[in-house]
């Protein structure tokens, strides 16, 4: 808390009872504005004046910075859990005060009670290692369980995320509140997840240390093996796709690469999609062979081509987005589980254009599924991230290569993402029902010569689709009736979306990706192996309007 002055006798009397600041210009403890004795005031000061030192200005009162002296309320001690301190001893202050202290002592209540709490604490402390520990996932923290005036709603975490599905049946109630509303690693009266801050925690004695290293006790250890800002999101996310386990990353490209080599062995074979993020593609075409990992490329809705794949080669994973980018071609995830499976091969499927609320891959067959959560999961794009979620025993393979990799998400933007994740189901709503009005008027206008949308009848696998989502997101893909010319000057023309990649967003975002991701190549190559064509637009239509982004596409169509 950064104080500048000493506040005037009108501000402190509006101060709250529980945290109060008076006057003391000669800093021997006599009475001030207050009016109390000596006695009272010099129990209440708690060393102020050793505590704020006495050069931190002179302004204010009177009597400058020394002369500010607080009085926590009477249980702030006791309120700082023991263990909370211990696990997490790198929060900022005002963040455990913000999280830890509610006063509810009665009436009355004498500073000296909080000399007495503090020796409560001591003796807490003492017998510490006795407190029940809690599990979640493969990741672990000790937690105190509820104190003694029942601040702490709830003092374990369930063992398995999907309990939260007891009490709430929709996307809606299970992003908002699972990971948090069953207890969470940090004991807390905070309705927000407090954000922990460190790159380590410590042990109080040698011998915990060696508990914890023969597996008798569970804690965090090391901030790239854990976080209990991170578990949080991580259990959220669990929850919302019906998984036993996931694990968060520093981007979606983090995720899928160190997936790949978790999962697939040296020399191994997988079968992936003809259309895909580039990026990806570039890793299975460049960086997997040098581990004699080789890859067949099928068709999304090609089952023949699958098995066949499956038939010739012992292929260890399938993966594929569904929808796919940029086409948002569809694939049965079922039917494709079913196969891969009758081969002993793992099904990973990237459900990043599809969200968790529009599709459950998990509960259609997949082993895995994977998100850029940078995009619809986070939603506001101001943070990358990445996770893959299914069975524990798969997200621990996974896991543990991750730990040795790297890539590990700062706390900080895993309270940005679990944030976000708040209004997921509303925002998720919104994308789909304006994506699939424009995805109409654009496929109905004479300007556009075919738009990719899932939720149109003319999509290829729109009968998958119809299947196996709720919705159908918030991107559209389509061709402009001209050539790249004529498709930059569409393009240009438009006023709300900004020219970005990405997507997933509040704010609307365009790209021409012959221009934005394949620029590179030329118009033949990118034509011939990626069936991108300098006419292509994908447009994130993001929470704006529903009438306002109609009356700019249509504007700007009319420019060209």
């Amino acid at each position: 808390m950064a104080v500048s002055s000493c506040p005037c006798p009108k501000y402190v009397a509006a101060l709250s009872s529980s945290f109060e600041c008076r006057s003391d210009p000669s800093g021997t403890g006599q009475p001030g504005h207050h009016g109390r004795s000596s006695s009272s005031s010099s129990s209440s000061r708690l060393g102020a004046a050793s505590f704020l030192g006495s050069g931190l200005g002179t302004g204010g009162c009177g009597g400058g910075m020394s002369s500010m002296i607080f009085r926590f309320p009477p249980n702030f001690v006791r309120q700082l859990s023991v263990k909370a301190r211990r696990n997490c001893s790198n929060i900022g202050v005002a963040q455990i005060v913000a999280a830890s202290w509610t006063n509810n002592q009665p009436a009355g209540s004498t500073p000296a009670a909080a000399a007495a709490a503090a020796n409560a604490a001591a003796a807490a402390s003492a017998s510490a290692s006795s407190l029940p520990v809690a599990e979640f996932g493969d990741e672990v923290a000790v937690v105190d369980g509820v104190n003694d005036n029942g601040n702490v709603q709830f003092g374990e975490l369930t063992t398995d995320p999907r309990d939260v599905k007891s009490f709430l049946s929709s996307d809606g109630s299970i992003s908002i509140h699972a990971g948090e509303r069953l207890g969470r690693g940090i004991v807390t009266d905070a309705i927000t997840t407090p954000v922990v801050n460190t790159s380590a925690y410590f042990f109080k004695k040698t011998a915990e240390l060696i508990d914890f290293k023969e597996k008798r006790r569970q804690s965090f250890e090391y901030g790239r093996y854990g976080n209990p800002t991170t578990v949080v999101l991580e259990e959220k996310i669990s929850a919302l796709e019906g998984a036993e386990s996931t694990v968060i990353m520093a981007s979606g490209m983090c995720a899928s690469t160190v997936m790949f080599m978790a999962l697939v062995p040296a020399g191994g074979h997988l079968v992936t999609t003809t259309d895909c993020y580039r990026r990806t593609r570039i890793f299975i075409d460049t960086v997997l062979p040098k581990m004699g990992i080789s890859a067949t490329v099928i068709d999304p809705a090609d089952i023949g081509a699958l098995e066949a794949a499956l038939d010739q080669n012992k292929v260890s994973l399938f993966f594929s987005e569904s929808p796919t980018n940029p086409f948002l071609r569809c694939v049965d995830i079922e039917r494709v589980s079913e196969l891969c499976h009758r081969k002993g091969a793992i099904v990973c499927i990237d459900g990043t254009f599809a969200t968790c609320v529009n599709q459950k891959a998990l509960a259609l067959g997949a082993d895995l599924v994977l998100h850029s959560a940078t995009k619809y999961i986070a939603g506001h794009n101001d943070v990358l991230a990445g996770c893959i979620s299914g069975s524990m025993k798969l997200v621990s393979e996974i896991r543990n290569l991750h730990h040795v990799m790297g890539g590990a998400l700062n706390p900080n933007a895993a309270y940005m993402i679990i944030r976000g994740m708040k209004t997921l189901n509303l925002r998720v709503q919104q994308h789909n029902s304006t994506a699939l009005r424009m995805a109409k008027i654009l496929e109905a206008h004479p300007k556009v010569k075919r738009v990719y949308y899932p939720g149109l009848p003319s999509h290829p696998e729109h009968h998958i689709a119809k299947q196996q989502m709720t919705g159908f997101a918030g991107v559209v893909s389509f061709e402009i009736d001209g050539d790249l010319m004529t498709t930059i000057k569409f393009v240009d023309a438009l006023k709300i979306p900004y020219i970005a990649p990405s997507f997933g967003g509040c704010e609307s975002i365009v790209d021409q990706p012959a221009i934005m991701s394949y620029w590179d190549l030329s118009r033949a190559e990118r034509e011939e192996k990626y069936k991108i064509r300098d006419n292509l637009v994908r447009f994130s239509f993001g929470l704006e309007d529903f009438d306002d982004l109609k009356a700019d596409v249509l504007q700007a169509l009319e420019t060209i």
